[in-house]
């Protein structure tokens, strides 16, 4: 993936600065920090696509009443976004390694059920669970590439 790889770590470094109370202006992180990573000249296009568009943030913007997140930022390529995604969903919220299903039950724990990110984390949990079975694809199949050498 070469390029590509550069910009999905600087996308899993950046994807959750929307956080961040100098940038929160909606209280949707993935919008926020996009905008705030676009009026930035060095962040490529692409890394504002990813950071507003990680781990089903485009639900989670319908569960919020938002207008989609495409209208503003265009989906990036699905194997970034997918990669993206398997860093977010296999790390704590400690930094520390996870598994997915762990994740997601740590997110779903975390807050009510009737909460927006609870909605948003339930609704969008077979896609999330999609891209990252991908992600785990394509390594196993480039662990096999490299093996077969």
């Amino acid at each position: 993936m070469g390029e590509r790889l550069d910009l999905i770590e600087v996308a899993a470094w950046l994807h959750d600065i929307g956080y961040a109370r100098s940038v929160a202006l909606t209280g949707f992180h993935p919008l926020d920090g996009a905008r705030y990573l676009g009026g930035l000249p060095e962040v490529p296009v692409v890394v504002c696509q990813l950071v507003a568009h990680h781990s089903g943030a485009a639900l989670e913007a319908e569960e919020r009443g938002l207008a989609p997140v495409s209208d503003e930022f265009s989906v990036p390529p699905l194997e970034l976004l997918d990669a993206l995604t398997y860093c977010d969903l296999s790390t704590s919220v400690d930094g520390e390694p996870t598994t997915v299903d762990d994740r997601l039950a740590e997110i779903l724990v975390r807050y009510p059920s009737d909460h927006v990110v609870h909605r948003s984390v339930r609704r969008s949990t077979p896609m999330l669970r999609r891209a990252t079975r991908r992600v785990q694809e394509r390594m196993a199949r480039s662990r096999s590439i490299e093996v077969g050498r």
